[in-house]
């Protein structure tokens, strides 16, 4: 009977990191740099950028609609509907902050 475990062929056990909370992070498949990072400083920058951009469209788009009457152009629904969204986009450019902040503050070994 054949297996594919590295102990039958010889070789050592590929070590495998932790990648965060949840899951552990593959082998190298070869194809990548030994190098290789993920662009936190860029992650950070359009985090940083877009989570007060989309707050303030959020806040705008709802104060809009709150004014809005009923033959207005756009109508409420269509506001409302852009208030979330942008809402929506906020909530996730704030966790992506949070998750490259905490990645960030690991890597430099705080707690």
């Amino acid at each position: 009977m054949s297996t594919s475990s590295p102990e039958h062929h010889g070789g050592e056990r590929a070590r495998r990191a932790r990648s965060g909370a949840v899951g552990r992070r593959s082998p190298r498949s070869g194809t990548e740099p030994v190098t290789a990072q993920s662009p936190l400083g860029l992650r950070l920058i359009l985090s940083g950028v877009f989570l007060p951009v989309f707050g303030v469209a959020t806040v705008a788009f709802a104060m809009w609609a709150e004014q809005s009457g009923p033959g207005d152009d756009p109508g409420r629904g269509p506001l409302i509907v852009l208030a979330v969204v942008c809402g929506v986009l906020a909530l996730l450019a704030a966790v992506g902050l949070l998750a490259v902040l905490r990645r960030l503050r690991h890597e430099r070994g705080e707690r």
